[in-house]
């Protein structure tokens, strides 16, 4: 039978950065531009705990989305060519690896072919520039556009936050202030393309609400799940870019209790919704704020490699990582087992149910997350914030 297609760590101890920029911000500024990128949506979910911390800092903030920048046009292009190229795995596999990585003349090429256009759109969107002093990529594209300005505004900050395992060469660029990271790894990375750059080691940026979430009881009760019965949360990022009907109903079959979720894809979140008609132990949910809810009633977490594991690991539940990004995702999956709590598979039904099975009969539980809470993210952030100049109130 053909298979059917729905497509359409503990957390390292935080060190200060490593270096000191020179210059300081201008007398009585302190606002920022937090440059994400609507590729999925973990980069969102960082930008939206960045936006925050600085506001706590005093420090008004706004998000823009560099998709967005580059025109209707060139957003549909790059979203619909990412997402082409994710789903040939050894293409993707093969530009992150052979040419992010190495840093080639493609992506020199296309980082430049994007920078120039969302340069002028960036400013048109901020009005004139003697407000916003703080730029802040949080996805990869936006790196070369705050180092572009940066070049041309020396009283601008450019601060760096890169929440995956490994930066390629497009997380790198000369005029960088700081490059806030989540693991010894990941500034090893940093340093193989500037080894002087000043670096700041802190756990990975995650909402409040994962800090927060109902008891396991309480949720269950919300949820209709038994109190003593196996449970599953099922997800594959805000895409939903994984077979996961398939695992689904394997799981089902199996006696679990499972907690699908389909992001923003309506075709799997129809199937999911078949499915539960089916077997009443599935609940199937499309793009929903109810995440911490459903991780507070599961016992393991199967997730692709991402935002979604952090998230998992500061709720306290076992993780089976999704093999099913190639590149970064790679990168990311290997780092997710290294840090421990976790498993991985591949992204079939069989795959999962036995990695599924496994955690269930004798995987540890992860280690608990270095910080109690969002707030805590926030002081450290802005401190690293202020090693670099950036004025900063108490949060």
């Amino acid at each position: 039978m053909a298979q059917e297609s729905d497509q359409e760590e503990h957390a390292p101890r935080p060190t200060p950065p490593s270096s000191v920029a020179a210059h300081r911000f201008p007398e009585g500024s302190g606002s920022a531009v937090v440059l994400s990128g609507s590729i999925g949506r973990g980069h969102d979910s960082v930008a939206e705990v960045c936006g925050a911390a600085l506001r706590a800092g005093g420090i008004t903030a706004r998000t823009l989305d560099c998709m967005a920048l580059l025109g209707s046009v060139g957003a549909r292009a790059g979203t619909a060519l990412f997402r082409r190229m994710l789903s040939i795995p050894t293409v993707y596999d093969g530009f992150h690896f052979s040419h992010l990585r190495t840093g080639t003349w493609l992506p020199r090429a296309m980082t430049e072919a994007s920078s120039r256009r969302m340069l002028p759109a960036l400013l048109e969107e901020v009005g004139p520039f003697d407000g916003p002093t703080l730029l802040l990529p949080v996805f990869s594209t936006g790196v070369a556009v705050a180092a572009r300005l940066k070049a041309e505004r020396r009283e601008v900050t450019a601060v760096t936050v890169c929440t995956d395992a490994c930066a390629h060469r497009m997380w790198v660029r000369e005029g960088i202030d700081l490059y806030v990271v989540c693991s010894a790894l990941a500034a090893a990375t940093v340093r193989r393309y500037d080894p002087g750059a000043a670096i700041a080691t802190l756990p990975p940026p995650v909402r409040p609400a994962f800090f927060a979430p109902p008891d396991r009881s309480v949720a269950r009760r919300s949820l209709e799940v038994p109190l003593g019965a196996p449970c599953v949360v099922v997800m594959a990022g805000g895409w939903g870019l994984a077979p996961l009907a398939g695992t689904v109903r394997a799981l089902a079959r199996a006696g679990y209790w499972v907690l699908a979720v389909a992001g923003g894809n309506v075709r799997l979140h129809e199937r999911l919704m078949a499915l539960s008609a089916t077997f009443p132990q599935v609940r199937a949910f499309g793009m929903t704020d109810r995440v911490p809810e459903l991780m507070a009633a599961a016992d393991t977490v199967v997730t692709s490699p991402g935002q979604t594991c952090h998230e998992a690991r500061v709720v306290g539940r076992r993780l089976v990582v999704l093999d099913v990004v190639p590149g970064h995702g790679r990168e990311n999956t290997i780092h997710e087992l290294e840090n421990g709590g976790a498993l991985a598979c591949s992204p079939d039904p069989a795959s999962v149910l036995g990695v599924v099975q496994a955690t269930f009969a004798d995987q540890p539980e992860p280690e608990p997350w270095p910080l109690s809470s969002a707030g805590e993210w926030d002081k450290l952030f802005l401190a690293a914030l202020s090693e670099v100049g950036v004025p900063v109130s108490s949060a």
